[in-house]
């Protein structure tokens, strides 16, 4: 990778960062309501793994933890913003909030908050690509919590049985809400389960995001040159609790937490790039208050300043305006 890609992908995920870290004051303040899931700590996984595919031309699905996934796919961070303060100019109207994000126009095909729900919507995606003779495949990122679902292991069986191109990718935090692996899941190793599936698999380092982008690049490929669906298991740690409810530190050790901090992602990938002459500690700096700025300057305040849906719309988008089906009409054209 070029260095002005390194640099700009480093940008990218201080931009992520700052956005999520501003969406947990918004919180505080109220002017975010109902759930609401950050990601800081595991952006290497997103970035990565994304860096490595055709955004806006993959489709890309993932659990509720969904802000920057979408941010990577394309999508207006006002636009993102705005949804989660509940703004007609949200990317669901305001009618979703934070668990569902969408831009389908980029091919972000939304955030979801049932546990297992995205695996078989991504195998659907995929067996639609496959099917119109398309050179894209769907990525589908899970959390390690969601795969003691049933969703879980019957779109895997499926998924190799039919060839699909689906990429899975599996951001392992360790913990699904306050649960720990050890607890809920005799195999540990998530990668194991999707070999039993007789479906290509590995496990690697998911707070390095150059060992992300290889791992990533090789499953990419893989799925795109029509040998079938590949399961990717990321190793990662999320730095802040499951949601804001949830301050972190009633089941994780503070030593747990320090050993994790000292390899967040970000600073990882900072102190390599200085390291290989890419940029400066005042470029990151800069860069740092770059991302800080476009937040506070420009995406708050169009969330702010974006109308609230109107209560004469609560209905709309619920029913396809021209579906007869949707509309309760038959063929005959009778009710």
């Amino acid at each position: 990778m070029e260095a002005a890609d390194r640099k700009r992908l480093l940008q990218e995920m201080v931009f992520a960062r700052r956005f999520e870290e501003r969406c947990a004051e918004a919180y505080h303040h109220r002017d975010i309501g109902g759930f609401l899931h950050l990601y800081p700590g595991q952006e290497a996984c997103a970035f990565g793994v994304l860096e490595k595919a055709r955004v806006g031309h993959d489709y890309v699905i993932t659990g509720y933890r969904d802000h920057v996934h979408a941010l990577k796919c394309g999508a207006d961070p006002k636009e993102v913003m705005a949804e989660l303060y509940g703004k007609e100019t949200g990317s669901s109207r305001g009618r979703g909030g934070s668990m569902h994000i969408f831009d389908v126009q980029n091919h972000f095909m939304g955030g979801y908050a049932l546990v297992g729900e995205p695996f078989p919507l991504a195998a659907g995606l995929a067996k639609g690509a496959k099917m119109k003779g398309s050179d894209q495949i769907a990525i589908c990122f899970l959390g390690d919590g969601a795969n003691n679902q049933g969703t879980f292991h019957e779109t895997l069986n499926m998924a190799q049985l039919w060839e699909l191109p689906v990429l899975f990718v599996c951001e392992n935090n360790l913990y699904a809400i306050g649960t720990s692996l050890e607890r809920s899941t005799p195999m540990h190793d998530q990668y194991k389960r999707a070999e039993a599936y007789a479906m290509e698999a590995a496990q690697v380092d998911g707070q390095d995001i150059d060992t992300v982008m290889d791992a990533a690049a090789k499953a990419v490929d893989f799925v795109r040159s029509g040998k079938g669906p590949y399961f990717l298991e990321l190793m990662t740690y999320r730095l802040r609790g499951h949601s804001m409810s949830d301050s972190g530190r009633g089941y994780r050790s503070e030593e747990e937490i320090k050993r994790w901090m000292e390899r967040d992602p970000i600073y990882l990938f900072r102190d390599r790039l200085v390291e290989e002459g890419v940029i400066t500690a005042d470029d990151f700096d800069r860069m740092d208050k770059e991302a800080r700025d476009h937040v506070d300057d420009e995406v708050i305040p169009f969330a702010e300043n974006s109308p609230e849906p109107d209560v004469k719309d609560l209905t709309k988008y619920v029913l396809s305006d021209d579906d007869s089906c949707a509309m309760g009409q038959i063929a005959g054209g009778g009710k």
